[in-house]
């Protein structure tokens, strides 16, 4: 097994870990939803549930058990569905913004003049990006209004993804230098995990204080 091939199964493999995080934050999310009716974890688990998606359909493109135009679709939709969970992830955080009337610093614009030149793949990473930045900025900007800890934890975890997602849009760029689209996707897929997991603590965070508010703990 040469260093490339290696380098596609540990990505394969962290897909997989990638879908089962993102569904268990989603089924988190959606328990706390029933517990406390909160809309802002009704959109999370929304979120999470897209992107569990999407990292289970580019896992089960990785595995190659189809024709190539098949595994081409396939690799799209997944991407697709992981674009529209950082979509719900961008929209949830603005919804929490006009609620609390905090203004807003990050504007969500597209740069649609970049994209019109790049493949659907890498229209959908750059999108990706767009939507995590603009949740990171405007967390970010809420840390500095407040000071609280888990804000800045969410702004970290928003951090890594969308410099994940940067680092997807690069593997097209080099896509055709194998080796080092490899070893992007490979750092994609680790900083975005890593991302979900500080995201997974707020979350956790927050309906076990619920829990322990409403003394059922």
């Amino acid at each position: 097994m040469d260093a490339v091939t290696e380098l596609v199964f540990i990505r394969d493999i962290l897909q997989f870990i990638g879908a089962f995080v993102s569904l268990s934050i989603a089924a988190v999310s959606f328990n706390g939803f029933r517990q406390t009716e909160s809309p802002s974890l009704l959109r999370l688990s929304t979120a999470f549930l897209f992107l569990g998606f999407g990292f289970l359909v580019e896992g089960a493109v990785g595995l190659e058990l189809a024709t190539v135009a098949l595994i081409t679709t396939a690799a799209v939709v997944g991407l697709l569905l992981q674009t529209t969970g950082y979509f719900f992830l961008a929209f949830s955080h603005a919804i929490d913004v006009s609620i609390s009337k905090r203004s807003s610093v990050a504007l969500l614009v597209f740069p649609l003049i970049t994209m019109s030149g790049l493949e659907l793949v890498a229209m959908l990473s750059i999108l990706s990006f767009y939507f995590v930045f603009y949740g990171f900025v405007e967390t970010l900007y809420s840390y500095f209004r407040t000071r609280r800890p888990d804000t800045l934890l969410i702004a970290s975890g928003l951090a890594l993804i969308g410099s994940g997602t940067f680092m997807q849009w690069l593997s097209s760029v080099y896509l055709q230098v194998s080796a080092i689209s490899q070893f992007l996707l490979l750092g994609q897929i680790l900083m975005e995990e890593i991302g979900l997991l500080i995201l997974f603590v707020p979350v956790m965070t927050y309906i076990l204080s619920w829990r322990k508010g409403d003394g059922t703990i």
